[in-house]
């Protein structure tokens, strides 16, 4: 899969032969982007078209929204990955900023859409929005499809037990702590991805080393102690002990995932580790002092050691 940043160097196979195009957050690509995305690779493939998925950087609600836009799901670099396991070919990045954001609907269709990819199809949902005050919607791509010679097609929202899977009802479940209905709505356990920075070392001195990931955003989905699985780069897993959220006992201001792995000795920083949520133990907390602290580190390892032993007893 190629990634490319705008629509000003594109390569001669969209002049050449148009391509098949997807527009979207795909934030979490949950199970219903994963319908979309197969059912856009077997168009593609049957009309011998690059299959496409244009994607915007900020997301358009965090340009508008700053930070009181909603939550992201993943980053950027686990998404692409995520694109890339679908058979996607190419990932337009639109940079999303004032001068986009006033493109006409219009604009839109004949300079990006009709000019710059030569789209042959579209696959869109029937509530997208796009242009200067929304104004663009499907039934006006339609009537573009009609003029300029490209299909296209309402990819119709795919549901699970009659509720719509989006990436706003998986953020509803993280925030509500349902872990298993965000799993199910993904098709996945929820995780987290990064590579362990150096941290203060506290952890280290009051018995609990952790391996520290920061966060590269200042709203997450999801806040509090966990019991979790972490995965090494070497595909090794270990059961631990989670916290996230900006640690208040210390003052702490950017958000950063903690985890404590159980029964590991051994030195990860700089390595990728992934961080899969199983359970949630409790709220963050600011507590009066350091061995306050302590002791709570200790309940909450012990709640996790139980929750992972009885899950092991009920398989």
């Amino acid at each position: 899969m190629q990634l490319i940043q705008g629509l000003k160097q594109l390569p001669a196979i969209f002049q050449q032969q148009g391509c098949a195009l997807t527009i979207g957050n795909f934030d979490g690509v949950h199970l219903g982007h994963q319908a979309v995305l197969r059912h856009l690779r077997e168009k593609a493939s049957a009309l011998s078209l690059p299959m496409v998925v244009m994607l915007f950087e900020p997301q358009p609600s965090e340009y508008f929204m700053g930070d009181n836009a909603p939550p992201r799901l993943m980053r950027l670099r686990d998404k692409l990955s995520a694109l890339a396991d679908l058979g996607v070919d190419y990932v337009i990045r639109i940079k999303f900023d004032r001068t986009f954001a006033q493109l006409s609907a219009q604009q839109f269709i004949e300079q990006c859409l009709v000019q710059k990819l030569n789209v042959k199809f579209l696959s869109i949902g029937d509530d997208f929005r796009f242009g200067a005050g929304r104004t663009g919607d499907f039934a006006l791509l339609q009537q573009a499809g009609q003029k300029y010679g490209f299909a296209v097609e309402d990819n119709c929202s795919f549901r699970l037990n009659e509720q719509r899977i989006s990436s706003t009802a998986i953020r509803q479940a993280l925030a509500d702590d349902n872990l298993a209905l965000a799993e199910q709505l993904l098709g996945k356990p929820y995780c987290i991805y990064g590579r362990v920075v150096q941290g203060n070392k506290l952890g280290r001195t009051i018995g609990f080393p952790t391996a520290n990931i920061r966060l590269q955003r200042q709203v997450n989905p999801v806040k509090g102690v966990y019991a979790v699985r972490a995965k090494l780069a070497d595909g090794t897993e270990y059961e631990g002990v989670a916290n996230i959220g900006r640690r208040p006992t210390i003052n702490g201001v950017k958000q950063l995932l903690e985890v404590h792995l159980f029964d590991f000795k051994g030195d990860i920083y700089g390595q990728a580790l992934q961080v899969v949520l199983c359970h949630k133990i409790r709220d963050e907390v600011k507590f009066p002092s350091f061995d306050d602290l302590k002791a709570q580190i200790a309940k909450d390892v012990d709640v996790a050691k139980n929750y992972f032993s009885h899950a092991k007893r009920t398989r």
